[in-house]
């Protein structure tokens, strides 16, 4: 039977971007290309979008159906939900202690080789309880969707064991069937050498391979492989072997390429047909060229770069003009970008990375949804995709960026449902799915 009712009405848009994706990521001057309009409507049914354009048309559609609940937006302007798509999401411990050193100038590298940085977080993950990381990242995933995501991507690699990686995963794959938003996993064991490695590194790449892999596979816990190829971490040989196993159990390939130095990661990226490339501060014009080669999207990460007071930021103003798909992310973790707001990284995306507001929404929206394959459903405003909405406190796309430090965020729907009301969380959304109730009542 027809259903003749329409769930959610978001009126009185006083600028609608839709973000309408066609079949690829947005790549060059589409990258400029909102698909904005003024006066706009979105109608939602079953938690999916059912008409969006123009009031006056929107209205015309739902003619003689019944309307559950009418949302006024007042002027404001409404984009997709945003898309995180590059996070180290569950995790022990912080690294506070570690500013000191950044301030004196102890390098990253630097700090790691000194068993600080990643490895201190291994140490604090590791004794961490499965609760004590579900209602630490619980909280982080509440702070990200208050400031507008709706989908993120979460990385392990902070177990550096088969049990303490599952145990992230584990508590990724909870915090995606109890909160509002999406969280999609990703398996990062090749994230840093395991200390009790030191000097058999080949031993713990053969362990990656040979049992952390199929073992992550078999249980479903991620749907991507990434590993950290940098000077000092892992080799491109390395990488090669990882990620190369990792597409012949079926996973989708991504790699952190090329961020303190040169190691050709950018180039690994484009021969593996890798679906991303992260971080890419050092990675040349002939790695760009392999990467607009086999369409992997650039993720970049100005919060980083900018965190660790970096003299250079990721080339992306070139990787745009040479046709690489670009996307942005908070790479939110405990060291080199303790932040959880997308909003910060549109500021530093334009005044860092020389984007224009509209490519950075771009690149928080469609382009991000295509880096960790949902852009079938998220990433923009059109019929039949997730209703994933946001309203923010501002009437102009410009103002999100320019007026930073704040947030701006005024509503989140999220797959047709308000979880952010006023700038406040919505209770009952947290307790509507029953895999949350189930978890909130085993914790209590």
């Amino acid at each position: 039977m027809e259903n003749n009712k329409i769930d959610l009405l978001i009126h009185n848009i006083g600028l609608l971007i839709t973000m309408q994706e066609g079949d690829k990521p947005r790549t060059g001057s589409s990258m400029s290309g909102v698909g904005d309009l003024k006066n706009g409507a979105i109608a939602v049914q079953d938690g999916k979008i059912f008409a969006v354009g123009p009031e006056e048309e929107v209205r015309a559609q739902l003619a003689g159906m019944a309307i559950t609940h009418e949302l006024d937006a007042e002027g404001r302007l409404v984009t997709p939900g945003l898309v995180d798509p590059h996070t180290h999401l569950v995790h022990g411990g912080s690294r506070e202690n570690e500013l000191s050193l950044k301030l004196k100038g102890v390098s990253y590298l630097d700090i790691l080789a000194q068993g600080g940085g990643i490895l201190s977080t291994v140490q604090a993950t590791r004794q961490a309880t499965e609760e004590e990381l579900f209602l630490k990242a619980k909280g982080s995933l509440d702070t990200m969707l208050l400031y507008g995501a709706t989908t993120v991507e979460a990385k392990s690699g902070y177990g550096l064991t088969l049990a303490d990686e599952l145990k992230q995963l584990q508590v990724a794959q909870k915090l995606n069937e109890s909160h509002p938003v999406d969280v999609v996993s990703t398996f990062m064991g090749a994230h840093a050498m395991p200390v009790e490695y030191k000097g058999r590194e080949e031993e713990y790449v053969d362990v990656i391979i040979h049992e952390m892999l199929p073992e992550v596979k078999r249980r479903g816990l991620a749907e991507f492989c990434d590993v950290f190829c940098e000077h000092g971490v892992f080799t491109i040989e390395q990488s090669r072997r990882i990620l190369s196993a990792a597409k012949e159990l079926g996973f989708g390939i991504k790699i952190h390429a090329d961020e303190i130095e040169p190691m050709g990661g950018a180039e690994l990226a484009g021969e593996l047909e890798c679906i991303s490339a992260e971080h890419l501060l050092a990675a040349s014009n002939e790695g760009f060229a392999a990467m607009q080669r086999a369409g992997t999207v650039a993720v970049c990460l100005p919060a980083t770069s900018f965190n660790l007071r970096a003299k250079n930021h990721a080339r992306a103003r070139t990787m745009i003009e040479v046709g690489v798909p670009v996307a942005l992310s908070t790479d939110y973790n405990p060291g080199s970008s303790p932040t959880e707001s997308m909003q910060i990284v549109m500021t530093l995306g334009c005044l860092n990375l020389g984007l224009t507001p509209e490519e950075v929404l771009t690149a928080m929206t469609i382009n991000a949804a295509y880096a960790i394959g949902r852009a079938d459903a998220v990433g923009s405003l059109e019929v039949g995709k997730q209703a994933d909405i946001v309203v923010f406190n501002a009437y102009n796309l410009a103002y999100l960026p320019y007026h930073f430090g704040i947030n701006h965020v005024n509503t989140v729907v999220k797959k047709g449902e308000v979880v952010v009301s006023a700038g406040c969380l919505c209770s009952q959304a947290f307790d509507s799915s029953a895999a949350g109730a189930a978890h909130a009542k085993a914790v209590r």
